[in-house]
């Protein structure tokens, strides 16, 4: 049988919500975003199981479910690209050059591509409708890549490929996730075959404030919320790869091979209040902020450096440590266009699972 997935959800469970982070709820409604919030890492059973946010037992929280489809065998070798849409993306790209150091390589009018250190690239579209930067899809590579097998692997479990080439040597599907989401999955002769000429475009719009001089090296997460985070789980591990790490309750952290990591959050189907209660509504998926790991790395002196450019640096350690003592050290800041951009200390490989750590709840409450 083809994967097929649910249709509804209810509503998140109520969190306590502060006056900021009301406000950005706000905002993000007005433009129709489905997950509004200036969302940090904490998972809902950070404090522990069969407690208010998180009712279930640990066994309970953390059963598997069958997986959505027989794994591919694929590998994820390479970020392609994160394509964002936002109002006026010059303003963003002269951001995240000045701040992340992140380089141009092309801007027609309509959108600019930029090289995310060695590792990655970003593409920001002009999109007027839009009241702020939103992400619209993501595009890895995989391997082995045969484009006809690729597309019989796909068709298989239920999926209906849509091709993108360039005629060029570039070969891409774009599919939907299990809430509609646009993955593109490809081989490597797109943006990770040109980044290995570099990329030396100006851009017409002026810097914002003084460069940092900081490098972006890592890709620390994405913060995905979707609907039912198991399935959503299941489906990016057996399709592409991605290596289950744990399984926390409310959210599961996934290892995009040696790309970076993926925080998929959302509603438990093991939860016997899952689908119930509530308004219904369609399925949906969102990029709720990505962390990007930056070198060299000063606690203080980052925030100092966020501040001096009139940014703000809201502390986020995914536990309540000082951030000096604690575990997993980062700060979020806001972008011109309204984006919520994570900078973390996490640099290399081996510090990856720190956050997954950061975020393990104890059994207090366990029944």
């Amino acid at each position: 049988m083809g994967y097929i997935p649910a249709k509804h959800v209810n509503d998140n469970p109520i969190r306590t919500t502060s006056r900021r982070q009301l406000l950005w709820a706000l905002g993000a409604a007005a433009v129709g975003a489905p997950f509004a919030s200036f969302s940090f890492g904490q998972g809902q059973c950070r404090d522990g199981y069969g407690t208010q946010s998180c009712p279930l037992n640990a066994n309970e929280a953390t059963a598997p479910i069958k997986p959505v489809f027989a794994p591919t065998g694929w590998k994820t070798v390479a970020l392609d690209h994160i394509t964002f849409q936002m109002p006026d993306y010059r303003k963003e790209a002269a951001f995240y050059i000045a701040l992340m150091g992140w380089r141009l390589r092309s801007d027609d009018g309509k959108q600019a591509v930029l090289d995310i250190g060695h590792w990655g690239s970003a593409i920001f579209k002009r999109a007027p409708e839009q009241r702020q930067a939103v992400v619209e899809n993501f595009c890895f590579v995989v391997e082995p890549w045969n484009a006809k097998t690729v597309q019989l692997e796909l068709e298989k479990r239920g999926l209906t490929p849509a091709a993108e080439n360039d005629g060029q040597g570039f070969e891409s599907f774009h599919v939907k996730d299990p809430d509609g989401w646009d993955l593109q999955i490809s081989n490597g002769n797109g943006l990770v075959k040109a980044r290995k000429t570099p990329a030396d475009a100006k851009l017409s719009a002026p810097a914002p404030f003084e460069p940092t001089g900081w490098d972006t090296v890592w890709l620390d997460h994405l913060s995905f919320k979707v609907t039912n985070y198991k399935e959503s789980a299941s489906f990016y591990s057996n399709l592409l790869g991605w290596k289950e790490t744990y399984d926390e309750g409310s959210q599961h952290e996934l290892m995009i091979g040696e790309v970076g990591d993926i925080i998929v959050r959302g509603g438990n189907p093991n939860d016997p209040s899952f689908g119930k209660g509530g308004a219904a509504r369609a399925r949906r998926a969102q990029v709720d902020h990505i962390s990007f790991g930056i070198s060299p790395w000063d606690t203080d002196g980052v925030k100092a450096a966020l501040e001096k450019r009139g940014l703000e640096a809201k502390t986020d350690t995914s536990t309540r440590d000082d951030i000096h003592v604690a575990a997993y050290k980062s700060y979020h800041t806001t972008t011109p266009n309204g984006s919520n951009l994570q900078i973390s200390y996490v640099t290399t490989p081996d510090k990856r699972l720190t956050l997954m750590n950061a975020v393990k709840p104890k059994r207090t409450g366990d029944r």
